[in-house]
């Protein structure tokens, strides 16, 4: 929980110094700005758990399509209100369903990355935040049948190794880059 209330912090923190054509700018996640990706963040402390059943019912079960209807939806509140949602929340013991506290800090840090690589922003990240992520999103208890992780990216022939952290997971061909570039491939994202 320490690691979370820190990273929602940080993530309060950096969103809040934003200017309006920032949270305009694309992020990370496909389609969305980085006022989708706020929104999206703090859905959890800011809609109720009738709500969230009743956009569920109305996305027939989808939590993608929900997720969407919210983002695009609550985009458009004022980032102060985003900010504060955030702020507000840094010590709300909010995890995301079979993800626990390891699935929370995932999101928030891979949502974090998702605002500030597109806008170069520098992002401060603690090493054992990334390292818990890294495992978790790298790691077999989770994956499909044809051995991908939730975001898609298969482990299966690879060895991935940071370049700035003592982390390394798989095994086959050596692929070396700094953590956070690790934890984007494989979330899925494609790096600018």
């Amino acid at each position: 929980m320490d690691l979370i209330a820190a990273e929602r912090r940080a993530l309060a923190d950096m969103l809040g110094k934003l200017d309006d054509a920032q949270w305009r700018a694309p992020s990370l996640c496909a389609g969305w700005s980085v006022a989708h990706v706020a929104a999206h963040l703090t859905m959890p402390f800011r809609i109720s758990e009738d709500e969230f059943v009743r956009a569920m019912q109305r996305a027939g079960g989808q939590f993608t399509v929900m997720s969407d209807e919210i983002a695009q939806r609550d985009s458009r509140l004022p980032p102060a209100e985003l900010v504060a949602a955030l702020a507000d929340n840094v010590h709300t013991p909010w995890s995301p369903p079979g993800g626990g506290l390891a699935g929370a800090l995932s999101h928030d840090v891979i949502h974090g990355l998702d605002i500030a690589r597109p806008l170069d922003i520098e992002y401060p990240l603690p090493g054992d935040a990334l390292t818990t992520v890294l495992d978790l999103v790298t790691g077999t208890e989770h994956a499909g049948p044809d051995g991908s992780n939730p975001f898609g990216f298969r482990m299966a022939g690879l060895r991935l190794s940071a370049t700035d952290l003592d982390w390394s997971a798989g095994s086959g061909e050596l692929v070396a880059a700094p953590a956070r570039d690790l934890l984007l491939l494989a979330t899925g994202r494609r790096l600018p």
